[in-house]
């Protein structure tokens, strides 16, 4: 067991300095409430637990990912779920819309610039209604994000401290020989850039199993999934230059994060979840994901 001593953090000014400015926005950030806090989460965890080092961080980003995150994708599944089976009335509404439009253009001698006008706020009016009815707004989709982002940077600064030793040295020292197999020093980055990689790799595979979905995407879709991809590229160099800890945490949490992406797309699951069924639903979503994956690199089966 170990205490967190915040006044070590001053002890170790040339080891934080790369990182951020003593100071600055980082470092005020770094020391902020909700990074103290889930620093004292992990050394609950570890403490409580009796893990080693690398196994609480493991441990830990499985129950925030498990606990927090699965929650709310299942809520994002769900509002999704309910705006995809909006579309067939959307349409049918807005056909009608267009046909009422038009014969109230020709009654009046709209140009059609009005036209247009008043079709378009109509149309925005009538969706907005659609969206109150079935309590579904896109808005409320993006909630995951609001809550998973700031959580990970937290987790991440909190390592991040515990690794250079701005909690104190005996908690850096414990850190130092916390690891396992190749990273033993989990205060060192990773120097076979085993784990950047393979975290690379996982995020690459979130990212085209949701590409993979049957689903027709716009543009503006295509370009978040290709953004997402470069993300997951550019993460590989920049976890091989922080220390292992943090590392070892995004690779884990981004392996259970795909664990619960696969877990949402089993039927059974979905339906525990209320999530509604859809059209692009599929009762062999495994097998499907594999079938898409396979056409789309030109697999060899």
């Amino acid at each position: 067991m170990w205490r967190l001593a915040r006044a070590g953090a001053g002890r170790f000014p040339a080891a934080a300095a790369p990182l951020g400015g003593q100071g600055g926005w980082y470092e005020g950030w770094a020391q902020s409430p909700p990074v103290h806090w889930a620093e004292g989460g992990l050394a609950a965890l570890q403490a409580s637990a009796g893990l080693p080092w690398w196994a609480a961080i493991a441990c830990g980003a499985a129950l925030l990912r498990t606990a927090v995150t699965l929650p709310l994708a299942a809520h994002q599944c769900r509002l999704l779920a309910q705006l995809e089976n909006l579309q067939p009335e959307i349409k049918n509404l807005a056909e009608r819309l267009r046909y009422e439009v038009s014969v109230r253009g020709k009654q009046l001698g709209w140009s059609e610039k009005v036209a247009s006008f008043h079709y378009k706020k109509n149309l925005r009016r009538i969706i907005t209604e659609l969206y109150v009815r079935d309590n579904c707004h896109p808005f409320k989709a993006t909630l995951l994000v609001w809550v998973q982002v700031p959580m990970w940077v937290c987790v991440s600064l909190a390592l991040r401290n515990c690794s250079i030793g701005a909690t104190g040295s005996e908690v850096q020292e414990q850190f130092s020989a916390g690891g396992a197999l190749w990273f033993t020093d989990l205060t060192a980055p990773d120097a076979t850039w085993i784990l950047p990689i393979s975290l690379g790799l996982v995020n690459l595979l979130i990212v085209e199993i949701f590409a993979a979905q049957k689903v027709e995407v716009s543009r503006f879709q295509k370009l978040i999934t290709n953004f997402f991809r470069v993300v997951s590229v550019v993460m590989i160099p920049v976890a091989a230059t922080v220390p292992s800890s943090m590392a070892l945490y995004w690779l884990s949490s981004s392996f259970v994060g795909l664990s619960h992406n696969l877990l949402l797309r089993s039927p059974a699951f979905r339906r525990l979840c209320w999530i509604p069924r859809t059209k692009s639903e599929t009762d062999t979503p495994y097998r499907d994901i594999l079938s898409a994956l396979a056409t789309k690199y030109s697999f060899k089966k």
